[in-house]
């Protein structure tokens, strides 16, 4: 799968929506592959108290859902369709799934792809 195509997948969920006053969800959509082949999709979720979490936790949740764990690839959209890279705590979250996901290919940017590795420098695992 093309990240163009992942881009795609993670643009059809994206969905800004306010959930109640005090939470709002949708404003980021992420499709992460894994590889086994899979997509799966999350939108992040923003709460008042800072309880909320991000669209990539929320496709790593519905990945290991299904028994998986490894991802190859991940892509995460904003509002407007613009293509953001990840958090910190995201690139560590991924990374701590599957000893490989170091490698993870992320779309940090149009035409820029880099690995989780390279997002993160300074492993502490080192």
């Amino acid at each position: 799968m093309t990240f163009e195509e992942l881009y795609h997948k993670a643009l059809s969920v994206l969905n800004p929506r306010e959930l109640s006053e005090h939470a709002q969800a949708g404003t980021v959509a992420a499709a992460i592959l894994t590889d086994g082949g899979n997509v799966y999709t999350g939108v992040n979720i923003d709460t008042a108290c800072s309880m909320g979490f991000c669209a990539e936790h929320a496709a790593a949740a519905a990945m290991i859902t299904q028994g998986e764990n490894h991802v190859v690839k991940m892509v995460a959209v904003g509002r407007s369709g613009n293509i953001m890279p990840p958090c910190g705590r995201c690139r560590e979250f991924i990374s701590q799934l599957h000893g490989d996901n170091l490698a993870t290919e992320v779309m940090v940017d149009n035409d820029v792809v880099v690995t989780i590795r390279d997002l993160l420098p300074h492993d502490w695992r080192k």
